[in-house]
């Protein structure tokens, strides 16, 4: 996906014209995103996407092959458009996004299985390829390895995925979305006992609670003021899926994903704001949790 983004004081309210006071043509999505963010921290990031056979397609894989995300898993489909936003950024750092989404794309993902490589340490994946996320999810738990599933809106699209999951990291919103009410703590303790596996919902500057078995517990936000929300979702679930692969405690993962997604708040170029490893460690031990 490619973002093109518009800094504005405020959000447009009425069918006028707007002129902002910034702009940016950025690489966006979600799987894409949280690749990039892997390969700054210094992971190997490979990226299974669905493209169409246009500009916006070249303009994808460019910009992540310049982000250091292996793209051999990038599948382009003649006639076919590759998703762009249209994004509005406000001084308070809220964002608003108008996506386009080609929905001819085909979604099968018999071909995935294949392309996947012999080796890996973690899996990722999203609800927007619903097929892509099962056969990835399920390929994680045959080899016995962290399968960790975005839980965003729609999530029920994707339930063989959340079902096949080692791990599920909900957005507010996606929780909502699966539990049909507003109730997260409720929603979080009904989802864990569905699925039996490790979940967590991520609230921006609210923090993370999580709930495995038995166990639970909350990590804090870290206390920024945020300049740019955009793709903070994104690295946040890059962060938490690398440092699963390394071995790192749940727990522990949530902290170092707080402090990227922490990080890329403070700042509003894009992808270029993501931050290297050093940059994390040296934040999290100078950067105060939320009260």
């Amino acid at each position: 996906m490619v973002d093109f983004v518009f800094f504005l004081d405020e959000m447009p309210r009425l069918a006028e014209k707007y002129r902002a006071k910034g702009a940016e043509i950025t690489g966006g999505g979600g799987a894409a995103n949280a690749a990039a963010a892997i390969a700054r921290l210094g992971g190997h990031a490979m990226l299974a996407s669905r493209l169409g056979s246009d500009q916006v397609a070249d303009m994808i894989a460019a910009g992540l092959e310049a982000d250091g995300v292996d793209c051999t898993m990038l599948r382009r489909f003649e006639g076919r458009r590759s998703s762009f936003s249209s994004v509005f950024i406000d001084k308070a750092g809220e964002r608003q996004i108008v996506n386009f989404r080609d929905h001819d794309l085909p979604m099968d993902a018999g071909w995935l299985k294949a392309a996947l490589p012999q080796s890996f340490d973690a899996a990722l994946a999203d609800t927007r390829w619903p097929d892509g996320a099962e056969v990835l999810m399920r390929t994680a738990r045959e080899r016995g390895l962290p399968g960790v599933l975005d839980g965003e809106a729609p999530i029920r699209e994707a339930e063989a995925a959340l079902n096949l999951a080692s791990h599920i990291a909900f957005s507010a919103q996606g929780l909502r979305d699966w539990a049909q009410h507003d109730d997260l703590d409720k929603a979080l303790a009904d989802v864990a006992a569905e699925t039996g596996t490790f979940v967590c919902v991520t609230d921006g500057a609210k923090g993370v609670t999580w709930r495995h078995g038995a166990a639970s517990g909350f990590e804090p936000a870290f206390a920024i003021k945020p300049l740019d929300t955009l793709g903070a979702g994104d690295v946040w679930h890059g962060a938490f899926a690398l440092r699963l692969g390394e071995g790192a405690s749940p727990p522990d993962a949530i902290r170092f994903a707080s402090a990227v997604a922490a990080i890329k708040c403070t700042r509003t170029n894009g992808r270029a704001g993501y931050p290297t490893r050093a940059e994390t460690e040296s934040f999290m031990k100078e950067t105060p949790s939320c009260s």
